[in-house]
């Protein structure tokens, strides 16, 4: 019994400083230039990065708006990022991955967070963190919420989309 305590104790103690060195690790950041592949993921440096704590209309998802005229929402999204980062130098800090092995990272171009710049303006809703910006955004009826839409994670899971951007 004494052994399988001390055993416990001492796997216990692998985990936490294993725990203790992956928290401590640098902090992976690449710089370049970037291209967006839809309204919350972009291509820098030859990693597919998808930009943490906002989730965009899918890139063939429609939404509506002006008495339920329909537009292409993901495409708007999309073409949103790509003037966001066009020509600047962005900046990104690499996280985990998420479900389709991308990095989740938060990026910047010329100073102004990427991810927070979407939500402000009405693009990309807040998932997690941008909630302050997606408040005026919605008050001030920006973009999406100009209109009706359906919740991107919910449109995931009626079309068969397998990126799940």
């Amino acid at each position: 019994m004494r052994r399988s305590g001390a055993l416990i104790d001492a796997l216990l103690l692998i985990g936490l400083v294993a725990g203790a060195a992956w928290l401590l690790q640098p902090e992976t950041v690449v710089t370049g230039m970037a291209s967006a592949v839809d309204g919350d993921s972009l291509r820098l440096d030859g990693k597919d990065i998808r930009l943490a704590g906002i989730d965009a209309p899918e890139l063939h998802q429609t939404c509506l708006r002006d008495g339920q005229r329909s537009y292409p929402c993901g495409e708007v999204a999309r073409k949103a990022l790509s003037e966001l980062i066009a020509g600047r130098l962005v900046t990104c800090r690499l996280g985990a991955r998420d479900r389709y092995r991308r990095r989740l990272a938060t990026c910047e171009a010329a100073g102004e967070d990427v991810g927070a710049a979407l939500v402000k303006k009405g693009y990309a809703l807040a998932y997690g963190r941008y909630q302050r910006e997606e408040s005026a955004a919605r008050d001030k009826r920006l973009e999406l919420w100009s209109g009706s839409f359906e919740q991107p994670s919910q449109w995931r899971r009626t079309h068969s989309d397998p990126r799940g951007s």
